[in-house]
């Protein structure tokens, strides 16, 4: 851990990278306190980490852009991966606030607006986000990887409060967390090919949770009691309200409506064939053809 009080070479060093005397005329640059570099430091080696992946970031690069030497950003980190993992730490914190919204009006919108800033973040932060999550990254580490589990958690824990179930099932926390792991994948591919609009993808994440609550509550009658109240809070031109519209435009495909009703109708019990009637119809119809 960094000493809170500055070593004399590091000293020396804030000094020559920062003097506090500008050309004539200028007011006295104000040194920054160690908190105030460390907090600087971290700042600006996001926001490199964010344009680039986190093994094309050098120490020169962080230092260079701090308007600060070498020495000194070795003062207060043992080296790139503290940074970085100190930089990720910063991230994940905005991250997770990104997924607080007000529990107020229909929830499909509550979460349309959280994923809207949630794929802003995704965007700002790509190459470094993007080199974590694929796994490809030499800068991960279980450090950076505990960071990543805490935004999980904390969406994962957002999301089950704006459902307000008293006691969410397995099933019910498995189709969460699986949602999170597929916004994730989703918006990386995403990040790969801007084959869509980023408005088109929001819209279609949130759909995919509402489809995938949907087929939950299908099997979990708690949860199916619940659901009325989520669609009567729903309105027509929120996700919810496109969704269900969608799919009755998709039943009107001519026979698709007939080929899910008998699938909905379920096997149908077959009884015992009755060979009396055969039987008759042979023994009367005379010899047979020639």
């Amino acid at each position: 851990m960094a000493s809170r009080t500055p070593s004399p070479t590091a000293d020396r060093a804030e000094r020559t990278a920062a003097p506090d005397r500008g050309a004539a005329g200028e007011r006295p640059r104000r040194r920054l306190s160690v908190d105030e570099r460390r907090e600087q430091l971290i700042a600006v080696a996001l926001e490199l980490f964010s344009r680039r992946p986190p093994e094309e970031v050098s120490i020169d690069d962080i230092a260079a852009a701090a308007g600060a030497s070498r020495p000194l950003v070795y003062h207060y980190f043992p080296g790139k991966q503290a940074l970085y993992e100190a930089s990720l730490r910063r991230a994940g914190r905005e991250l997770s606030a990104r997924f607080e919204e007000p529990m107020e009006g229909p929830l499909s919108e509550r979460l349309y607006r959280v994923m809207g800033r949630y794929l802003d973040f995704v965007q700002s932060h790509g190459p470094g986000f993007a080199a974590l999550l694929r796994g490809g990254s030499v800068a991960a580490s279980a450090g950076t990887s505990a960071v990543i589990d805490e935004v999980r958690r904390a969406a994962h824990d957002q999301i089950l409060a704006h459902l307000a179930i008293p006691a969410p099932s397995p099933g019910l926390r498995l189709t969460v967390r699986a949602w999170i792991a597929n916004a994730e994948i989703t918006s990386l591919e995403w990040l790969a090919e801007r084959s869509v609009p980023l408005e088109e993808l929001q819209l279609h994440l949130v759909q995919e949770f509402v489809a995938s609550l949907t087929l939950t509550a299908a099997r979990e009658p708690a949860l199916a009691a619940e659901l009325a109240s989520f669609f009567a809070d729903e309105r027509p031109d929120g996700p919810t309200g496109r969704l269900v519209q969608d799919l009755a435009g998709l039943f009107a495909v001519p026979g698709i409506l007939d080929a899910v009703t008998a699938l909905a109708a379920g096997p149908q019990t077959v009884g015992p064939v009755d060979e009396a009637p055969a039987q008759a119809t042979e023994g009367t119809a005379g010899a047979p053809a020639e």
